[in-house]
Parts: structure tokens; C-alpha cells; sequence
């Protein structure tokens, strides 16, 4: 009985794990508990482990739709510290979360924009801090969209990098620019934070400090990537550019460096991250990127995550498989399905459970061979960090040999360049030899010494160039850039030049020697020659001749065995010569080929600098011309504004025209600076076009402002005004409109924009209130004297309200009587409650007075707040005035000489004045103060009883006016439609908007109020007359139907279809108006039967 072999499908629905929406659920339900716990209120630093599942999450939806959906929904602007930890985790997400996280973030900038300014603007610590985390976030944001080359983690190799760079200077420099950004937000957010941090190390221990340093984590491991792109790309900047160009971008970067140095140095101090995060150690200066080779000795800074330790929690599922009861629970907790419909077939188990139960246990063994499988993944993470940690030093090792080597060579070539000076020095300066042979003896055995020091010298040359090229090899052949070549280059002309220098001046040399022995060649040979003649003539002598005959003849034989050894060496010198003059010849012609193909493209480069300066003064202008544009189409907006009719109603005082032409003024000589700047320099054109979007601004706020003036001005100097403001905008479209002329642009005089200012500037000054001026010192005595005036003011209105309610008994009764006692009745409870509204704005005067004054006495704070003091008396003066009017108006409606709207519109400006005077005292008063709660309450009491004293004047004036007796009887049908036509006449006239009366600053508010009580006049004309053209219509039509059909007529009157009542406009917005009686609330008396309306 218990068997049921068919399952309803809604209960195979709720078996989970069977399912994608269970998954769901499942999903949702987990990531909700992980952003709940890792996003609170609690001063502590956010779990790793919650984060690890909401990042968990974001790959496995591939986004982050979730983690919006729920964090949207939390209360940030509630807590500084739920913001706080709010950013930490996105900052988490976004670095290590899936790549489209970064586009689901963008849809939420505003969001995360808004928070920041929300807790900028609080005195919170956690709040100063939150402001500066949304501007790095929102940097961040917008620098990986502009580049997704580089993952949010900023970890890239050195090729991307390049890649990201490419090869025009301007995308270097601007990605150089951007980068410094970049860490500029970093280290701000660092900074911000050990700035609310004590020193002390023990800080760090506490779960306030951790809190606040948490974050910082993740700022150490962008800073160290960006550290390395910006020292890369500095170079490469330096190798293209001059370094005067670069002095800023250097600047700039010491100051990173110095700080991001002690920022590490700081962090690495702290006992919190030393066992959450291994920190690079920066050198102690920053790289010298005038020396090219420095970026050898550039050693990229590497931060390690250590492994973490296992946390204390099961571990859990991505997928769910089942959510049944875990092992560990009792088997008492039996299925749902069990407890619903009873065990299937007894205690058997069907296929499904079992299979159920298979997949299980399969899926706990696999579950337990992934994490084996991760723990070993991450072991062999660590040791691949390390490994690449060690090649990287190696790497940086044989960076720094090949460097020494470059340098020992660089030695090495000195050495033999000073060693070939000192034989060319040597050889200049050999004297005359006194005898031939040794001279030939010294100089061979000097030429052999010198070639055996130069075989040493050119073995070792070729020993450094095999050491070189096998460094060389050892290196990618990216490192090999255009600098060496050029130093190689270089080198190599010089040598050349040496050379052709050394064969120059050993030819010289020798050809000196070669002429030096021709002469004493010469000489002896004119010495043998007279030698010989004295032989001839002294034959006698013929022993000594003979023998002094042999030394000569020997001496000649030596001679002319130098002769034939010198003609030898010189021989061989020529034809060294010609060797080298046929290289150097060889060598010239190839360097002149190079210097043509250099020149070649030195003319291109020329050429595109030129297209390019041409191009680049072509965008200035385009720039320039779409801001004048733009600030034209603002000006004439603004001259437009002062024709059009719906800104008759807008108004502005002459001190805030005074102040906003008095900037304009400002901006006109910004304008002239900027405009010289670019006839200056055409190329830079972001002087005037800041300057003329300022001075477009500024002008039509001047020209609106000044119009709204006018509205309140006399009628002479509204008129000059306007005519000001009129001038004003021709002369600055003409302006904006020359500089939307190329050609024109020279011509431009902004100065000309200059003297309509200042005729406006005169007027808003001629037009300030000529006021009497009240001593600061007397303010104090003003506000009690005014405060006193308005309690004695309402005191006597009151007791001449029941002087009026007494006379009111004695000469009316009836409905009169019963109409003028609730109406003074109103007045008589409006009266007590502005009393006693009075009365608590004195007590809180009082007690703010007290409590902001400290040690200055009463009259110097009334001094030092002179505007609100000011306010004060002029609330206090309004409710004096309005509660004046107020019984003057009730005795006039009292002795039936007065106008019941009249008292309306008191009413009204008496709550109007009420308010403004609540306002002004609620400016200074502390918001917890027992004072202001009372005067809110009184004021709401007024508020009330204005109401009141409304609706018992409308009332009232209900019971005592009576309509005219409608009798249309007598009419003709001519008639009829006559007066039909002259009632929709009228019925128009009173429609029509009340023309505003002539303004004047003395009579503003007393002119208010007969414009409102005129309109409350009209409005019930209006509906009076609206009712008199529904009657006559009524006649109209009967008297019609009479005349078509006299067959048809009956002796009585003509009988109709009623309807629900009479079309009418709808009433004024704000407006107080009496609705008309319909038609089926007529009674016989009034004359006129229900009928249907008909419109022809």
C-alpha cells in the first residue's frame, strides 16, 4: 500500500540537484551569505576565504551580475566602514576576479562615484578614506578599459608591454602620463592611511588597524607592476627624445619612487604583512635614465603571496550536487519524499536512490582527489615562483657581466688608443741620429717592440670580442637596440679617422727622415768631392790621405747602405700608405652613401614634421572654432532670453548682477592673455579656448542676470540695462564669430566686450537699495526691538478682534452674526498661535545666542552673523505686518466695507512670513534642540489655523452671498444667443492672466497682495459667469426645440435628459476657487429646469 510506482512531477521538482534552477539557487543563495559576511559593519578586516567565493563566483558565471545584484542593495551611505570594506572587496574582484568584471563594473561607475562623494563630504576617517578608494577604483576602471592589453592584475610580460607602447613617441608619452596616474591614486590611498594609523608597530595587531590595512595589499602588488612599466618606458622615452623634454616626467617619477620606497618600507615594517605578503625592496636611488646602460641594472621588483594556510571550514561546492543531510548527521532526518508519501516498497530502495547514492560517494572521491590535485598545484606554483625568481637573478647577473665586459672593453680601447699616442709620440719626437745605423737599430727595435705590444694588444681585442659575442648570445636579441649600433658606428669612424691620421703622419715622418739623410747625403758627398780635390792637390801626403781616404770610402759605403735602407722603408711606407689611402677611399665612398640615404631620410622626417606642425595647427583651430561654437550658440541663447516672454517672471537682486559682471570682467582680460598667447604660438591654443568657454559662461550669466534685474527695475534704467546687456551680446558674437574665422582671428579685440560690462556693472550698482545703514553694533538692540514689536503687535490685534466680536453681537444677527463670530473665532486662534510661535522663536533666539556667542557678548554675535540677523528682523517684521493686515481686513468683512478674499490673502501671507521665520531660526539652531522642535510644532499650528480662517471666510462667504434670480422666461431666442455670446466675453476677460503691477522695492509686499487678492476676484467672476452661460444655454436649447417643433409643445416647459453637470476649464494650479452648483442641485425656486447641453 505504501508503493507508488507513478512520482508526481512536482515533487520530483523539489528533490535538489536535479535540476539548473536548484544550481541556481544554490549559487545565489552562496554568494548572498559570502558578500553578507564579507561586506558588514564590523571593524575587521575582510575573511579571505569570503572573498575567495565571490571571486569563485565571478568565473563561474563569467561575470559580475551576482555580486552587483546584492551589492547594490546594501546600505552604503548608512556606514563609513561597510563602504570601506565594499571597496577592499571590489578592488579584489576586479584584480583577480573573471576579465568581464571590468565591463559589468563600468555600468556601476556612477554608483561608485556617488559613494565616494557622499563620504567626501561627511568629517568621517573611514569616510576620507572611502573618498580616495573610489577614485582609485574609478581610475582603474577607466585605465584597463583604455588598455586591455594589461589585465586588471597588471601582470604582463615585457613583449606586451612593448606591444601596448608601440612605436609612436606620443603613445609612449601619453601611456607614460596615464601610469603616473595611476600610482599617483595608489599611493595616495597608502598614504591616506598610515595617516590615520599611530606609528606604532602594535597597531597593525589590532582588528581597527587591520581593517584600514587590509586593502593595502593589493595596492603593494599594482605599485610593484607599475613600478617596473614606468622605469621601461622612461627609458624608452629617453632614447627617442631630448632629456630637457623629459625633466618633468623625471621629476614626477622621483617623487613616485621616494615615496613608493617608503611606502614599502613602512609596510615591511609591520607584523600584519609580513605573513600575508613577501615585499620587494626597492635600491636606494632611483635609475638614471640619462645613462642608457643604467636599465641593465634595473632589477624587477617581484611580490609573493605566500600559501595560506588551511582555514577551519569544510569545503564546498561549485556545483551542487545534492543538498541532503552531510555524513556526520543522525539517519534519524529521513527524505522528503520518505516523509511525504512513506518508504517505496517497504525498506527497499529503488534504482534511482541507489544510482543517487553511487554518484555520491564518486563524486566525495573526486572531490577529495581535486583537492589533493590543488594542494599539489599550488606546491608547484610555489616552486615555479621560486625557480623564476631565481632565473630572474640570474638573468640580472649576466646583465651586470656583459655590462662590466662593455666596460672593460670601452678600458681596453682606451688603452690602446692612449698606447698608439704615445708611439706616435714617441716616433715625433726621434731626434737626428747621430749616426745612421744606430738611429736604424733604435727605430727597428722600437717598431718591433711596438708590434709585439700591438699583436698583445689586438689578441686581447680579439679575446674581449669572443668574451662580447658569446655575453651577446646570451641575451634575446630585443636588448640589442639602435644606441649601440650608433656607439658602434661611431667607434668605427673613429678608428677610421685614427688610422688615416697615424699613416698621415707616419708618411710625414718618414718622408722627413728620407730628406734629412738626402741633405747630409749631400752634405758628405761635397765633402768626399772636396776631400778628393785636396787628395789631387796634396799627393805628398799620401799615407794620411790614403787612410783618411779609407774611413771616408768606409764612412760612404755605411751612408749609402742607410741610403738603400731608408729608400726600403720608405718603399714600404708609400705602399702602406696606398694600401690605406685605397680603404679609406673605399670607406669614404660607403659613408657617403650612408650620409646620402641619412639625408634622405632626414628630408622625409622633415617633411612629416611639417605635415605634422601643419596638422597640429589645423586641430588648435578646429578646437578653437568648435569652442567659439559653442560659446555662440550660449551667448545666444542668453540674447534670446531677453525677448522671451516666460522670463518675465524671473528676477535677480542688482548685488548678485554686480558680482557675476565683475567676474565676466575678469574673464575678458583672461581672454585677452589667452588670445595673445595664441597669434603668439598658433600650435597651443588651450589658453583661449579655456579662456573663451569661461567668458562664454560668464557673459550669458551676466546678460540672463541682467535682464531678470530689469524686471524689478525702474522703467529708465530696466531700459538702458537691457540696451547694456543687448550691446553686450552683439559685441561678443561678434567676437566668438571672428574667432571662428581663420582669417579673422588677428583681427579679434576682445576688449571691446569690455566697456558694455562695465556700463552693466554701473547700473547693478546704481540699482543696489539705498537703505538706511544700520551700525553692526546695533543689530542686537534691532532684533529685540523687532521681536518686541511683532508680540506687541499680535497682542493688540488680538484684543481688537474681540473688541470687533462684541461690537459684531450687538449690531448683526442671524446668519451674519454666525458667519462674523466663526470668522473672528478663526482670526482669534490664528492670533493665539502666532503668539505663541513668537514667543518660542524668542525662547530659541535666546538659547542660540548662548550657545554660539562663547566669550563675545550679545550685540558683537548679532555683529558677526550680521545676514542672519538681518533675516531675522525681516521675518519678524513680515509676521507684524501680516497679523496688522489680518484684523484690518476682518473688520472691513466685520462692517461688510471689506473683501472676503482680502483675509484669504492675509491668511496665506501670514503662514508664508511664519515659515521665514522658522527658516531663519532653524539656520543656527542645533538640530536636537528642545526649542526648534516646539517652534516646528507652532509653526505646523499656524499652518492650520491659516487653514482655518480660509475656510471659514469661503464658508461664510458662501451663506451671505446670494445668486441673482436667473428668469430667461421673457426672452427671445435672439436675445438669448446675444447674451449667450456677451457672457463667454466676459467669461474670457476674466480668464486672462492678471498683468503684473509696476514693481517697486517699498511697496513689494503690499502689492503682492492686492495681485492676489485681484486674482481671487477674477477666478470667482469667472465661475460666476461660467454658470451664467450654462443657464443661458439651458434656455437657448429649449427655446430652440420650441421653435422647431411647435407641434410638440407642451403647456409646461420643456422636459430633458439630465446630466452629471457643466463643462468648465479646469482651475488655476494653487489657485482657491468655488465650485459652481451642478445641475441636478437646482431646486424650482431657482427658475431653471435640468437640461441636456448641446454645443452647435
Amino acid at each position: 500500500m505504501n508503493s507508488i510506482k507513478n512520482v508526481p512531477a512536482r515533487v520530483l521538482s523539489r528533490r535538489p540537484g536535479h535540476s539548473l534552477e536548484a544550481e541556481r539557487e544554490q549559487f545565489d543563495k552562496t554568494q548572498a551569505i559570502s558578500i553578507s559576511k564579507a561586506i558588514n559593519t564590523q571593524e575587521a578586516p575582510v575573511k579571505e576565504k569570503h572573498a575567495r567565493r565571490i571571486i569563485l563566483g565571478t568565473h563561474h558565471e563569467k561575470g559580475a551580475f551576482t555580486f552587483w545584484s546584492y551589492a547594490i542593495g546594501l546600505p552604503l551611505p548608512s556606514s563609513s566602514i561597510l563602504s570601506w570594506k565594499f571597496c577592499h572587496v571590489l578592488h579584489k574582484v576586479l584584480r583577480d576576479g573573471h576579465p568581464n568584471v571590468l565591463h559589468d563594473c563600468q555600468r556601476y561607475r556612477s554608483n561608485i562615484r556617488e559613494i565616494g562623494e557622499l563620504w567626501g563630504h561627511l568629517h568621517d576617517r573611514y569616510g576620507q578614506l572611502v573618498n580616495v578608494y573610489t577614485k582609485l577604483l574609478l581610475t582603474k576602471i577607466s585605465f584597463h578599459l583604455k588598455h586591455p592589453q594589461f589585465p586588471a592584475g597588471l601582470e604582463v610580460a615585457d613583449e606586451v608591454l612593448e606591444k601596448a607602447a608601440g612605436t609612436d613617441i606620443n603613445d609612449i608619452f601619453q601611456l607614460t602620463v596615464e601610469m603616473f596616474d595611476y600610482m599617483d591614486c595608489e599611493l595616495k590611498l597608502s598614504e591616506s592611511v598610515f595617516r590615520q594609523l599611530n606609528t606604532a608597530i602594535a597597531v597593525s595587531q589590532m582588528s581597527s588597524g587591520q581593517c584600514r590595512l587590509a586593502p593595502l595589499i593589493q595596492v603593494i602588488q599594482d605599485c610593484s607592476h607599475l613600478y617596473h612599466y614606468t622605469v621601461k618606458l622612461m627609458f624608452r622615452l629617453h632614447s627617442c627624445l631630448p632629456a630637457d623634454t623629459l625633466q618633468g616626467h623625471r621629476d614626477r617619477f622621483h617623487e613616485q619612487f621616494h615615496s613608493l620606497r617608503n611606502f614599502f618600507r613602512r609596510a615591511s615594517d609591520m607584523l600584519y604583512f609580513k605573513r600575508l605578503i613577501q615585499i620587494p625592496r626597492l635600491p636606494e636611488g632611483p635609475p638614471n635614465f640619462l645613462r642608457a646602460s643604467a636599465l641593465a641594472e634595473h632589477i624587477k621588483p617581484v611580490v609573493v603571496i605566500p600559501e595560506e594556510a588551511p582555514e577551519d571550514e569544510e569545503p564546498e561546492n561549485l556545483i551542487e550536487i545534492s543538498t541532503g543531510p552531510p555524513a556526520g548527521e543522525p539517519a534519524v532526518v529521513a527524505d522528503l519524499f520518505d516523509q511525504t508519501f512513506g518508504p517505496p516498497n517497504g525498506s527497499m530502495k529503488d534504482d534511482r536512490d541507489l544510482q543517487i547514492e553511487t554518484l555520491k560517494r564518486e563524486v566525495e572521491t573526486l572531490r577529495a582527489e581535486l583537492e589533493k590535485i590543488r594542494l599539489e598545484a599550488q606546491r608547484y606554483i610555489s616552486q615555479l615562483k621560486g625557480q623564476v625568481n631565481t632565473l630572474e637573478a640570474e638573468l640580472e647577473e649576466q646583465r651586470k657581466q656583459k655590462q662590466k665586459a662593455l666596460v672593460d672593453n670601452e678600458q681596453l680601447r682606451h688603452e690602446l688608443a692612449q698606447l698608439r699616442a704615445a708611439q706616435l709620440e714617441g716616433e715625433r719626437n726621434q731626434g737626428l741620429r747621430e749616426e745612421a745605423e744606430k738611429k736604424a737599430s733604435l727605430t727597428e727595435a722600437r717598431y718591433t717592440k711596438l708590434k709585439e705590444q700591438h699583436s698583445k694588444l689586438i689578441a686581447t681585442h680579439a679575446e674581449l670580442l669572443r668574451k662580447n659575442a658569446d655575453t651577446a648570445k646570451q641575451l634575446t636579441a630585443k636588448q640589442q637596440n639602435q644606441e649601440e649600433v650608433a656607439r658602434v658606428k661611431e667607434q668605427l669612424v673613429f678608428q677610421m679617422e685614427q688610422v688615416k691620421r697615424e699613416s698621415e703622419m707616419k708618411l710625414e715622418e718618414q718622408s722627413d727622415q728620407l730628406e734629412k739623410l738626402r741633405r747630409e747625403l749631400e752634405a758628405k758627398s761635397g765633402e768626399l768631392v772636396r776631400v778628393q780635390q785636396d787628395l789631387s792637390r796634396t799627393e805628398q801626403s799620401g799615407s794620411e790621405l790614403s787612410s783618411r781616404l779609407d774611413v771616408l770610402s768606409a764612412e760612404k759605403e755605411a751612408l749609402s747602405s742607410a741610403v738603400r735602407q731608408q729608400e726600403a722603408d720608405l718603399q714600404a711606407a708609400q705602399n702602406l700608405v696606398q694600401e690605406k689611402e685605397a680603404a679609406l677611399s673605399q670607406e669614404q665612398q660607403r659613408h657617403s652613401q650612408e650620409r646620402a640615404e641619412l639625408q634622405g631620410r632626414l628630408a622625409d622626417k622633415e617633411s612629416r614634421e611639417q605635415g605634422l606642425q601643419q596638422r597640429l595647427l589645423d586641430e588648435q583651430f578646429e578646437v578653437l572654432r568648435r569652442s567659439a561654437a559653442e560659446a555662440e550658440r550660449i551667448l545666444q541663447d542668453a540674447v534670446g532670453k531677453l525677448d522671451d516672454p516666460l522670463h518675465l517672471r524671473c528676477t535677480s537682486s542688482p548685488d548678485y548682477l554686480v558680482s557675476r559682471a565683475q567676474v565676466a570682467l575678469d574673464a575678458v582680460s583672461a581672454l585677452e592673455t589667452g588670445h595673445a598667447q595664441y597669434l603668439t604660438s598658433r600650435s597651443d591654443a588651450s589658453a583661449l579656448v579655456a579662456a573663451l568657454t569661461q567668458f562664454s559662461h560668464l557673459a550669458a550669466d551676466t546678460i540672463v542676470n541682467g535682464s531678470a534685474t530689469s524686471h524689478l527695475a525702474p522703467t529708465d534704467p530696466a531700459d538702458r540695462l537691457i540696451d547694456a546687456c543687448r550691446d553686450c551680446g552683439a559685441r561678443a558674437l561678434e567676437l566668438v564669430g571672428q574667432l571662428q574665422d581663420q582669417q579673422a582671428v588677428q583681427q579679434a579685440q576682445p576688449d571691446r566686450v569690455r566697456s558694455p560690462l562695465q556700463a552693466i556693472l554701473q547700473l547693478g550698482q546704481d540699482l543696489k537699495p539705498k537703505s538706511l545703514d544700520v551700525r553692526q553694533e546695533e543689530l542686537g538692540a534691532l532684533v529685540d526691538k523687532e521681536m518686541a514689536a511683532t508680540s506687541s503687535a499680535i497682542e493688540e490685534a488680538v484684543r481688537r478682534i474681540e473688541d470687533m466680536m462684541n461690537q459684531a453681537r450687538h449690531a448683526s444677527s442671524g446668519v451674519k452674526l454666525e458667519v462674523n463670530e466663526r470668522i473672528l473665532k478663526s482670526c482669534t486662534d490664528l492670533m493665539k498661535a502666532i503668539r505663541l510661535l513668537v514667543t518660542t522663536s524668542t525662547s530659541l533666539q535666546k538659547e542660540i545666542v548662548e550657545s554660539g556667542r562663547g566669550a563675545a557678548t550679545q550685540q558683537e554675535f548679532y555683529a558677526k552673523n550680521s545676514r542672519w540677523t538681518e533675516g531675522l528682523i525681516s521675518a519678524s517684521k513680515a509676521v507684524g505686518w501680516g497679523a496688522t493686515q489680518l484684523v484690518e481686513s476682518a473688520d472691513k468683512v466685520v462692517l461688510h466695507t471689506g473683501k472676503y478674499e482680502e483675509l484669504i490673502v492675509c491668511s496665506h501671507e501670514i503662514a508664508a512670513s511664519t515659515a521665514q521665520l522658522v527658516a531663519a531660526s532653524k539656520v543656527k539652531a542645533n538640530k536636537d534642540s528642545r526649542h526648534l522642535s516646539r517652534l516646528q510644532e507652532c509653526s505646523r499650528t499656524v499652518n492650520v489655523m491659516a487653514a482655518n480662517v480660509v475656510a471659514s471666510t469661503k464658508s461664510g462667504q458662501e451663506q451671505i452671498e446670494e445668486r441673482d434670480t436667473m428668469d430667461f422666461s421673457g426672452m427671445s431666442l435672439i436675445k438669448l444667443k446675444k447674451q449667450e455670446m456677451e457672457t463667454q466675453v466676459g467669461a474670457w476677460a476674466a480668464s486672462r492672466p492678471v498683468p503684473p503691477l509696476g514693481p517697486s522695492s517699498q511697496r513689494a509686499l503690499l502689492s503682492s497682495a492686492r495681485r492676489q487678492v485681484r486674482v481671487l476676484e477674477l477666478e470667482k467672476t469667472l465661475e460666476a459667469e461660467r454658470v451664467r452661460l450654462g443657464e443661458l444655454r439651458k434656455q437657448h436649447y429649449a427655446l430652440a426645440v420650441g421653435v422647431g417643433t411647435p407641434a410638440e409643445e407642451e403647456p409646461g416647459l420643456p422636459s430633458a435628459a439630465p446630466h452629471s453637470g457643466t463643462s468648465r476649464k479646469p482651475p488655476l494650479a494653487q489657485k482657491p476657487s468655488v465650485a459652481p452648483r451642478q445641475d441636478h442641485q437646482l431646486d424650482k425656486k431657482d427658475g431653471v429646469c435640468p437640461a441636456q447641453l448641446m454645443n452647435s
